[in-house]
């Protein structure tokens, strides 16, 4: 079960004066964790980005060699004081990432720890700016999406899962979570046979997955419309990334408050951990390596989506 940890790191993010100092005291009795905080200020404010590494009995961290699983809580901002009072919808990807760093660390102390390394990283602001978007708004953040992505995207990364709330859109009509495809170098590759199985043993139903664009995949700030950020760690990483998106029946803003739903949060946690445990043991994989060494023998790189493009002068 997830859920325990779920509420504890719901109710630490639930506060006005939380930052990262906080969330790495929900760590101190885990002497085998690590977890680091950074201070980035930007233009709208600052933030605290969390860096928690839980290292595997043969991880790469120890000298071994088994694959390290990267977790991403991403998010605007956990809440929009003065303007809002409280933890808003968009928190939901910190308090999975932190939820999920917690229960891998407390399964190492009984015994259950992981082949691999598994990294979580996630970012503290409880006074976020908001943002307008269609159909609903979003929450904005104090720092722009590259210095996201720089703190957040470790190079130690072999696959990453990016947690996201994703209720303020029309496309997903379904409440609980729901998954991406695989998005690798500019490529949208085929839903993973290995997630889709995981996805039905950890929630008891079916599997939902939700469409992406290719400009989804592109960088923020290229002036297209983005369904959200769930998917911007992509364009910083040659590793697979899959969008673990928390959901809803309706159209939610991001900066809407009372709209968190613990056991969907919790979902999304225990469906994080069984895959980091399948893959850091090597089990599952993210993406067909054969599929898409041919699909790049037979197209060519898809990395220019990774760049603002040609009018930047960087594609």
């Amino acid at each position: 079960m997830a859920l325990k940890q779920t509420l504890l790191a719901f109710e630490t993010l639930d506060n006005a004066f939380v930052n990262g100092e906080t969330v790495k005291e929900l760590f101190k009795d885990f002497s085998n964790v690590t977890v680091e905080v950074t201070t980035i200020k930007g233009e709208k404010g600052s933030t605290d980005f969390v860096k928690i590494v839980i290292p595997g009995t043969n991880g790469k961290s120890n000298g071994g060699d088994a694959p390290t699983m990267g977790i991403i809580g991403r998010l605007g901002g956990i809440g929009a004081r003065p303007s809002r009072i409280g933890l808003v919808s968009d928190a939901d990807g910190a308090v999975a990432a932190i939820a999920s760093a917690l229960k891998l660390a407390e399964m190492q102390t009984k015994g259950d720890s992981l082949k691999g390394d598994v990294i979580v990283t996630t970012h503290i602001c409880p006074n976020a700016p908001t943002q307008p978007h269609e159909p609903v708004d979003f929450m904005g953040s104090p720092v722009d999406m590259q210095t996201m992505n720089e703190y957040e995207v470790v190079p130690e990364m072999e696959a990453i899962i990016s947690i996201d709330t994703t209720k303020g859109n029309r496309v997903i009509n379904h409440k609980g979570i729901a998954i991406s495809p695989t998005v690798k170098e500019g490529y949208i590759l085929r839903v993973s046979e290995d997630l889709l199985r995981i996805m039905e043993m950890t929630t008891g139903q079916f599997p939902v997955t939700f469409p992406i664009t290719m400009q989804d995949i592109t960088p923020y700030g290229n002036d297209v419309y983005h369904i959200n950020s769930i998917l911007q760690p992509s364009i910083a990483t040659d590793s697979p990334v899959v969008g673990v998106a928390i959901t809803a029946q309706s159209a939610v803003p991001g900066c809407g408050t009372g709209a968190s739903h613990e056991t969907d949060i919790a979902s999304a946690v225990r469906f994080a951990v069984e895959v980091a445990k399948e893959f850091t043991n090597g089990i599952s994989q993210f993406y067909n390596k054969a599929e898409f060494e041919r699909l790049t023998k037979l197209y060519g790189s898809m990395k220019t989506l990774q760049t603002m493009g040609k009018e930047s002068g960087r594609s």
